[in-house]
């Protein structure tokens, strides 16, 4: 079972590899006044941590506040 996700990691890092090599333009992304010039891979990725945190975030929260709800 490791190899198969170590084959699911490679083809994963290789997909992330060829989206960055074909996405190096640089695009204009604006919110509310705030605008940001840079390449289309790095705000993918920016905004992909981002999410990943948040989601996180809400997960650890909501599992903490059952627990807690739940009682000890």
């Amino acid at each position: 079972m490791r190899w198969v996700y170590l084959i699911i990691v490679v083809v994963f890092a290789i997909v992330i590899l060829i989206f960055v090599v074909q996405n190096l333009g640089t695009v204009t992304m604006s919110f509310l006044q705030f605008s940001v010039h840079a390449p289309l891979a790095l705000l993918a990725v920016v905004i992909y941590v981002l999410g990943a945190a948040t989601g996180g975030t809400l997960y650890a929260f909501l599992r903490r506040s059952m627990q807690r709800s739940a009682g000890p």
